[in-house]
């Protein structure tokens, strides 16, 4: 059965398209802020400092050096394997989200630099399906980690995911050991994987490779953990705490090692990496 299918292939970059709007609200501060001012400052409110939801492309261009992209994606998007269909047909959930994202999957791999560090780097969209990882996510996050190998260089995975894809089934399952299992070679090699959990980094995809991060960095915000909240009261029947799956509660309970604010993630990314290069002298 075949997982890829031939498709004509949207080359990821940088550009953002024409946005009309000037001015957006605040949802939490409920006051009119001006759009250029808010991305100027990482996409956070500048009245009351909550954060604005991050694309991948907006994400990977707050974090690499200025013209250091370099895609290295492969030219591959998902196949219908199961003839999966609820509401709408896969394929026609793929060909809608590729249309709202301009992305041909839910992922963005790419060469780049972090203060002139240089480095692999996957960011996940959360608009694609839910940031979902599929047969595909699963092969280009395992191809970024052979290019890092191949390059002598980090891997960098920022998460913003609600987990396995339903869609493929058994297929999506299997990426979470066929994710693990590369990994495993990158640590053999002796070569850093950074994974940064953003908001939310959530099922199959918390459970296994953003959960193998030599140093795991959370976002502040972000949210963290397996199963949904109510999944979790109802299964237990115990009352959970009110800051459960918050990056302060993974921070607390080991499952991460640092939190950073978003204005300080580049930084903080720069400070780790670093760190392992000196190593390597």
């Amino acid at each position: 059965m075949t997982i890829f299918k031939d498709k004509q292939y949207f080359r990821v970059n940088l550009e953002k398209e024409a946005d009309e709007a000037l001015w957006l609200r605040c949802k939490s501060c409920g006051e009119l802020v001006f759009k250029k001012r808010v991305r100027e400052n990482n996409n956070i409110c500048p009245n009351c400092g909550e954060y604005f939801f991050l694309t991948a492309r907006e994400r990977i261009e707050s974090l690499i050096d200025e013209e250091s992209f370099e895609d290295v994606s492969k030219p591959i998007v998902a196949d219908d394997p199961l003839g999966f269909q609820d509401e709408k047909p896969y394929p026609q959930r793929l060909e809608e989200a590729q249309e709202k994202t301009g992305l041909p999957s839910a992922i963005i791999l790419a060469s780049a630099s972090i203060s002139k560090i240089p480095v692999v780097i996957g960011v996940m969209e959360f608009q694609f399906i839910g940031g979902s990882m599929g047969s595909v996510m699963g092969e280009q996050i395992c191809h970024g980690m052979e290019e890092a190998i191949e390059r002598r260089c980090p891997f960098v995975l920022v998460s913003s995911s609600g987990g396995a894809r339903m869609q493929e089934g058994a297929f999506a399952l299997l990426q979470m050991v066929k994710t693990t299992a590369v990994r495993a070679r990158l640590a053999k090699e002796r070569l850093p994987f950074i994974s940064v959990m953003t908001y939310p980094t959530t099922g199959g995809v918390q459970a296994s490779i953003a959960s193998l991060g030599d140093i795991i960095i959370a976002e502040k915000g972000a949210m963290i953990g397996f199963a949904g909240r109510r999944v979790i009261k109802e299964t237990i029947a115990e009352e959970l705490p009110k800051n459960f799956q918050t990056e302060a509660f993974a921070l607390e309970h080991g499952m991460i090692d640092r939190v950073a604010r978003r204005e300080e993630l580049r930084s903080e990314l720069a400070a780790v990496l670093g760190f392992f290069q000196e190593g390597t002298r």
